[in-house]
């Protein structure tokens, strides 16, 4: 076995408060493109980042959402990888565990995890432009939408104005509810596991830093190298899908494959 995912079992292992904290490298092996990929075929006529802003959603709310349906629909055709459903081995075997993620997708809870804290929201989750009233996730009968084609939001059924995409734009501040949540969960876990972020975005990258600010013990599974390094008392080099089975089976002889 090798020596630094032995060291990362161990800790596992003895772990009584966990956090996994994920990011875009997590459902990037599922086949879900990171943001900044995500733009192909028509779409590639745009800029990701200027879509993904509320000032995009009003000059043209059908083009922005007709995108954001294009990515809930790829997403949809993804499946969970190993590496989710060894998350979902460390929450059953840790109760109390927290699992908080940047992704906007649902492979985690389809992997079998639960009470997913969402940073940057959800595509599954649309709300009201106007009022914040939650909507329905609309029906996937139609089938995908084509490639760079506007799609009228529908309207809220409370107030009449049009539904948006329940995700966190450029410009916009994460979720109270959320972030509160994720900071108390850093705040009083002895383990942390970090998988598959860059730790570039803040707020976000701050909750591994706050966990080992205040003691925790810092996994970190990525395959490059990030500023999260110097936190971290085990890096683990390599993709998800294939660490974080081999840190269960090591920590619990029970491979999560």
């Amino acid at each position: 076995m090798d020596q630094p995912v032995r060291e990362a079992a161990e800790l596992l292992g003895r772990a009584r408060r966990v956090v996994v904290f994920t990011g875009a490298g997590m459902s990037a092996e599922s086949g879900v493109p990171t943001f900044r990929d995500a733009l192909t075929g028509l779409w590639q006529r745009y800029d990701a980042q200027a879509l993904a802003t509320p000032e995009a959603f009003r000059a043209d709310p059908a083009l922005v959402w007709g995108w954001y349906e294009w990515r809930r629909h790829t997403v949809r055709l993804a499946r969970p990888n190993p590496g989710h459903r060894a998350v979902a081995a460390i929450q059953a075997r840790v109760p109390g565990t927290v699992l908080i993620t940047q992704n906007v997708d649902d492979l985690h809870e389809r992997a079998g995890s639960s009470d997913p804290v969402h940073l940057h929201g959800s595509l599954f989750a649309p709300r009201c432009s106007a009022c914040a009233h939650p909507a329905p996730t609309p029906d996937d009968a139609e089938g995908e939408p084509a490639d760079g084609r506007r799609v009228p939001p529908p309207d809220c059924a409370r107030c009449a104005a049009p539904v948006r995409p329940g995700v966190v734009w450029f410009g916009e501040a994460l979720p109270g509810a959320a972030l509160e949540a994720a900071v108390e969960a850093a705040s009083s876990c002895d383990l942390l596991v970090t998988v598959g972020t860059s730790g570039l975005v803040y707020p976000a990258a701050e909750i591994p830093q706050v966990a080992a600010r205040l003691g925790a013990a810092v996994i970190q599974v990525n395959p490059e190298q990030t500023p999260l390094d110097p936190i971290a008392e085990v890096n683990l080099r390599g993709p998800a899908a294939t660490v974080l089975p081999a840190l269960v089976d090591a920590a619990w002889g029970d491979p999560a494959g």
